[in-house]
Formats: C-alpha cells, structure tokens, sequence
C-alpha cells in the first residue's frame, strides 16, 4: 500500500503515530518506509506478506 499527500513534510518517523503504525505493520511481518522531506510531501509504504 502507498499512501502519498501533498502537503509541507517533515513527519517524524519515530513520533507516536507513524511508531504506533510501524508497530502494527511489524506484528504482521510487514515493513513501513516513511519518506518526508521539508517542504516536500509525505508518502507512507507499507508491505505486507499474504498467503
């Protein structure tokens, strides 16, 4: 899943949010990328393993 928005970047990777979602993705064996550049906007990527 990628998830993308326009907006000013610079999110926190490490901030409670994205952590608390990070922390979900890896329960599943997945993995969540964070790329959010200042003054740039930011795009989530997450991958999942499925059956």
């Amino acid at each position: 899943m990628r998830v993308h928005d326009d907006g000013v970047g610079g999110a926190d990777p490490d901030g409670t949010g994205l952590h608390g979602l990070a922390r979900r993705v890896a329960a599943l064996d997945g993995r969540l990328e964070v790329d959010s550049p200042a003054g740039g906007g930011t795009t989530i990527r997450v991958e999942v393993p499925c059956a």
